[in-house]
């Protein structure tokens, strides 16, 4: 197939490509119409009026080339372009006046929209620095008030339930832009569950891992520990991975059994998934790595004393922590969903992702 190959499609523009024919004797021009649709200079468009196999290369390479870029979490430092429509035709629109300096604001011809270099802090009183720092040391293990202290001694005066918030906000904003991101897993999963304290009552956390990469894939709080209704979990976990594993390790709780018999289990022994359920202390069927995680999530919690609510945005962002930001020592330094496939990249890994989640919801 032409897009298979290299080199057969040059983008000229943004709406003009110019694809090799499939013979390599010549070359045919595609646009992209801005009322929708697509043109090719080939005979079978011409004469026959018909997707050609040019249109359908370049539609094919766009996907892939959408793909690729939506793994790939880039901090926004380019205005010499629209932040929206990636139109070139922007030109300066007046001054923000900000306690921390001056913000230069940008008015797009082409789609009309406005935007600063400032995008997802736009109307903060602090700077997107202090903010993604507050979000770093809380989710690194400090306290709100210890948070809020060493903030202070940066500049940045700020009181505890000011950090809640933002932690509230950027959470949600977070969690609803990576949820459209699609990880590359294995085929082995974890499941396990620890004890919360959430305003005095026991609570569980249900946990789905990735075996390999150690990606938080999905969680659920529940009142009980041995007859929660886990289903939602390895349904969630399912849509988040596109697929259901090969392997299931879990203890040896019935709640896990009666999942895995409606979400994962099937009559086609190909495609059946092996529930691995007895755990034993060593060899290859421990529950090592969920214990660990476990541990993880144990010592945060220490510091926070106790949860106010079951959807509390803590629990996403922890998950956010875990799977973005934290480097992993048993992962040789990197984190989960950089073996997953997916890259942020810059030195403030918080800001890039709030950035882009700014400027895509």
């Amino acid at each position: 197939m032409i897009a298979e190959k290299s080199n057969q499609i040059m983008r000229l523009e943004e709406r003009f490509y110019r694809v090799t024919s499939q013979s390599g004797n010549g070359m045919y021009d595609v646009t992209k119409k801005r009322t929708g649709g697509w043109l090719c200079t080939c005979p079978d468009f011409v004469y026959r009026n018909v997707r050609c196999k040019h249109v359908w290369a370049v539609q094919l390479s766009l996907a892939v080339r959408k793909e690729v870029e939506a793994r790939v979490i880039e901090p926004i430092t380019d205005i010499h372009a629209c932040l929206f429509c990636k139109s070139e035709s922007i030109i300066k629109w007046g001054v923000r006046h900000n306690k921390y300096g001056d913000i230069q604001k940008f008015s797009c011809k082409s789609c009309g929209k406005f935007f600063t270099v400032n995008i997802g802090f736009e109307k903060m009183k602090h700077s997107p620095q202090g903010i993604t720092a507050a979000m770093q040391l809380y989710f690194s293990g400090e306290s709100l008030r210890n948070t809020a202290r060493s903030l202070r001694m940066i500049g940045v005066e700020v009181s505890p339930r000011t950090i809640l918030r933002w932690i509230n906000k950027y959470t949600t904003l977070m969690e609803k832009y990576l949820s459209k991101i699609q990880p590359q897993l294995s085929d082995t999963w974890r499941a396990d569950e620890m004890f919360l304290k959430m305003k005095g009552n026991l609570k569980y956390l249900y946990a789905l891992m990735d075996d390999q990469t150690r990606f938080w894939i999905a969680q659920e709080v529940a009142s009980t520990k041995y007859t929660a209704d886990v289903r939602p979990l390895l349904a969630l976990g399912k849509a988040v991975a596109g697929k259901k594993p090969k392997t299931f390790i879990t203890d040896g709780a019935a709640n896990f059994h009666e999942a895995y018999s409606y979400e994962f289990w099937t009559g086609k022994v190909a495609d059946r998934t092996e529930h691995i359920r007895h755990i034993r202390l060593a060899g290859d069927r421990n529950n090592n790595r969920m214990e660990r995680f476990n541990g993880e999530l144990r010592q945060r919690e220490k510091v926070m004393r106790t949860l106010k609510r079951t959807d509390s945005p803590i629990l996403s962002g922890m998950q956010i922590y875990h799977n973005y930001i934290r480097p992993h020592e048993a992962l040789n330094g990197k984190t989960p969903s950089e073996l997953a496939g997916i890259q942020v990249k810059g030195k403030d890994k918080w800001l890039t992702i709030i950035q882009n989640a700014s400027r895509k919801n």
